[in-house]
């Protein structure tokens, strides 16, 4: 209450202060434009100034605020639009999982015109045009797709790419991946789209050139790059004997053969299945002594029932040396019975007819199959034991023919003798 008090009389001091100086001295205010003049006192011009400041700031005020409205309003507006555009788009995406091709690519692109980032819309409008079998359209909005976001080009490359691949267009894919490949350590996506690419077009030179970009950028899982590792070298194995290797060796399988074993890995060439290939292929061109070695090598580091199996096609010289060697695998293998069918061989090529039937017999005891078979039906055959030859070959086409179906059969008649031909 004092203070309100003391602030009173403070104001009526001033006032009186002012009224008093205003007595005094009113001042004097002449402006003059043209033909008219303005005259006041100093005071009243002061008031009038004052005012005019006011007017002004009040009108900027107005204008501000008309102005932020209207941006106020526009924001708004494209905020709206821009929620409709990904409800439309969300509602594309779904018609596109659910296989509506033509209603997805309507809702994606009516999506796309409000959208801030249409490149999702035209991508997936790509891929249902694709679909929609509609090549043209589709490369119309893989263009809408580069030119809505610069550094889409990419991403429209690895989408032109898969769609290539889907429709078995490989050497397009192939030439459209390696533009891509460029920037490789940021897109390693490239690389496992180009191995699809390769093993389409079973280019098995090109995916070795590439196996140390998978490994290096990891795009496959350690069991799938083994695996395909496995397959492009007995791949490219076996286009050395088959006339599809390096145009180089055209005429000369084994010096395809020699390079391109030398150039695996020393972990592959270890492997018992690239090697039983290897093997097997040396034998098939004529290099038995290279091949017995390899599987003398090989066996003694790790036994392998595939690589015994074939050391009984390899044919040596000395025949009852290459006999004493697998006899001596015996004693600690005496269950394998591809070592014993290998023994049964080998026997034969050194003219011991029983000690070969006795192998063969061991083996058949231990596994039935229709290789062990064929070999006592021969053997048998030529040994003049005709019943029991025909009997073995019987079991023996039996074996390898386990889809045949179930089928009523004659019974036998007595007396009836078996015709094997027409009347």
């Amino acid at each position: 209450m004092r203070k309100l008090l003391l602030l009173g009389l403070l104001a009526s001091l001033a006032g009186v202060a002012v009224v008093a100086l205003i007595e005094k001295d009113p001042g004097y205010i002449l402006i003059s434009q043209g033909n008219y003049t303005v005259e006041t006192s100093f005071w009243v011009g002061l008031v009038l100034l004052l005012l005019a400041v006011l007017l002004l700031y009040a009108g900027v005020a107005l204008l501000r605020k008309l102005f932020a409205g209207q941006r106020s309003l526009r924001g708004w507006l494209g905020v709206r639009k821009a929620r409709q555009a990904a409800r439309v788009t969300n509602r594309g995406l779904i018609s596109f999982i659910e296989g509506n091709w033509e209603q997805s690519r309507r809702w994606l692109l009516r999506g796309a015109r409000h959208s801030e980032a249409p490149l999702l819309n035209y991508l997936m409008a790509a891929r249902a045009s694709y679909q929609l079998d509609e090549p043209e359209r589709m490369r119309e909005y893989l263009g809408a797709a580069e030119q809505s976001d610069s550094a889409a080009g990419i991403a429209v490359e690895l989408t032109q790419a898969e769609l290539k691949l889907q429709g078995r267009q490989f050497e397009q894919a192939v030439a459209t991946l390696e533009r891509a490949r460029r920037n490789v350590g940021k897109h390693p996506y490239v690389l496992k789209l180009l191995r699809n690419a390769y093993l389409g077009l079973e280019d098995w030179d090109q995916l070795q050139e590439l196996l140390p970009d998978l490994r290096k950028h990891r795009v496959l899982p350690e069991d799938e790059l083994a695996r395909l590792e496995h397959e492009v070298y007995s791949r490219r194995l076996l286009a050395c004997v088959d006339g599809a290797g390096d145009t180089a060796d055209q005429g000369q399988p084994l010096d395809c053969l020699h390079r391109t074993w030398q150039s695996m890995p020393a972990a592959l060439r270890a492997a018992p299945e690239l090697l039983c290939g290897y093997v097997g292929l040396l034998v098939r061109e004529g290099a038995h002594a290279e091949a017995g070695k390899l599987v003398q090598r090989g066996l003694k580091h790790r036994w392998d029932s595939g690589l015994v199996r074939l050391y009984g096609y390899v044919e040596l010289p000395d025949t009852g040396r290459q006999l004493a060697q697998a006899e001596s695998w015996l004693p600690e293998h005496s269950g394998d019975p591809q070592l014993l069918l290998c023994l049964g061989r080998l026997a034969c090529r050194h003219g011991l007819w029983g000690k070969a039937r006795d192998y063969f017999e061991a083996s058949y005891k231990q596994r039935r199959n229709p290789e062990v078979c064929a070999e006592l039906g021969r053997l048998l055959a030529a040994l003049g034991d005709a019943r029991g030859s025909a009997a073995f070959f019987r079991e023996g086409l039996l074996l390898r023919e386990k889809s045949l179906p179930q089928l009523p059969q004659p019974q036998p008649q007595p007396g009836l003798e078996h015709r094997t031909g027409p009347t």
